[in-house]
């Protein structure tokens, strides 16, 4: 018997959770997805808005799901 493991819950309001210190600069640059000056950064310490980063979470989630429907994955 396997046991079964709760699934983690998103943060209130999205799917990431930046609310760690580690996500915040005092230095406005660029963000990665839309070029508009950000103050956080991701987990690769690039500028990035939140909502810029779940937007092309969900555009890589649907895109690999398409490929696997669609038999392309190699």
């Amino acid at each position: 018997m396997t046991a079964h493991r709760p699934r983690p819950q998103p943060p209130p309001g999205g799917l990431l959770d930046w609310r760690d210190a580690s996500h915040w600069s005092w230095t406005a640059k660029p963000c990665r997805y839309c070029g508009k000056p950000a103050h956080l950064r991701d987990s690769k310490h690039k500028p990035a808005h939140k909502t810029c980063a779940e937007q092309a979470l969900a555009q890589q989630a649907a895109d690999a799901a398409g490929a696997y429907q669609n038999g392309h994955l190699s």
